[in-house]
């Protein structure tokens, strides 16, 4: 049964980007059916957090010491060329101060969770991914104030500390509780492990559906300008992150978890740190990221799922 259980729960993690986009056109049509989520959108991104953390090991950590240069590849590519990339895209597309905010949020997110999921989908390098996301989530705490500050300062003044305060509320205390949940509370963690996946996913589209049907209004007056900063910016994390490991000459399973990595963000956090610190314009940007990544990362993780592996031409660096 419990077998049984897991095979389900596997089949429709994979196709959950069906289910996100069911939720997100109902939440865009009847925006009341969602909106008794907003109260507790910080809570329900704490708690996929804590799922997170519950699936991570101290030995998860060891492929930072066995190559460090890989994966500081990989939190540059999340932070640096993300956040510069989304920067670019708001002046391309002239986007409105607190739409180009919310922007900036996505970009200096952390990967996200969902990266985990896509790289398992697409036969990658999970510890890989696992590691990234990790690694990122514990540093999202410093760099993505930073990011924010320098980038999105141009058109908002931003708190820095408050930011800091509340990415340490919504991600690493409960990332950490997770790990400790792991270490002390084992016997619960193995049995809830398999069903992660899934309950992170239905999470995250139960909040992207509250951040929806709380900007319908804003986000069907919004444009098509800010939709095109958003796929753009996905797209090219993708696209960019597939040269880069190409140019690294990255084993197959490593580059798609690496591709995979770069352009899946953390984008409910982004959206929650917009409701909190800037305004509901600022937290568009970042339901529609949630949206779209969905699309585009089912989309390529079940391609390269179904693609034959092929070894480097050389060792990989």
């Amino acid at each position: 049964m419990l077998r049984l259980a897991i095979k389900i729960s596997a089949a429709i993690t994979r196709y959950m980007g069906i289910v996100v986009i069911a939720c997100s056109v109902l939440a865009l049509w009847k925006p009341e059916l969602f909106l008794w989520v907003a109260p507790y959108i910080t809570i329900l991104l704490g708690l996929i957090m804590f799922g997170m953390g519950m699936t991570l090991r101290v030995g998860d950590f060891s492929h930072v010491l066995a190559n460090p240069a890989r994966i500081l590849l990989g939190i540059a590519a999340q932070f640096v060329i993300m956040s510069l990339l989304a920067f670019v895209l708001c002046h391309i597309c002239a986007l409105p101060p607190d739409i180009a905010m919310g922007l900036i949020l996505v970009g200096a997110a952390p990967g996200g969770t969902a990266a985990n999921v896509l790289a398992y989908i697409a036969k990658g390098n999970v510890p890989y991914a696992v590691t990234l996301t990790s690694v990122g989530t514990f540093l999202s705490l410093f760099l993505m104030p930073l990011f924010t500050w320098l980038l999105g300062g141009v058109w908002i003044p931003v708190d820095v500390w408050g930011l800091m305060f509340s990415i340490s509320k919504i991600v690493v205390v409960p990332v950490l509780l997770g790990l400790v949940a792991h270490r002390f509370f084992s016997g619960f963690t193995k049995n809830a492990l398999p069903f992660l996946p899934l309950l992170s996913a239905l999470t995250i589209t139960l909040v992207v559906a509250g951040i929806l049907a709380i900007n319908a209004g804003n986000i069907l007056k919004a444009g098509l300008d800010i939709l095109v900063a958003v796929v753009c910016l996905n797209i090219s994390g993708l696209g960019l992150g597939s040269l880069l490991a190409r140019f690294m000459r990255f084993d197959t399973s490593t580059a798609r978890a690496f591709c995979l990595s770069v352009g899946t963000k953390n984008s409910g956090l982004a959206t929650a740190l917009a409701l909190a610190h800037f305004s509901p314009s600022a937290a568009i940007a970042g339901a529609l990221y949630s949206v779209w990544q969905n699309i585009s990362g089912a989309l390529l993780s079940n391609f390269f799922h179904t693609r034959q592996q092929k070894s480097p031409p050389t060792k990989d660096r």
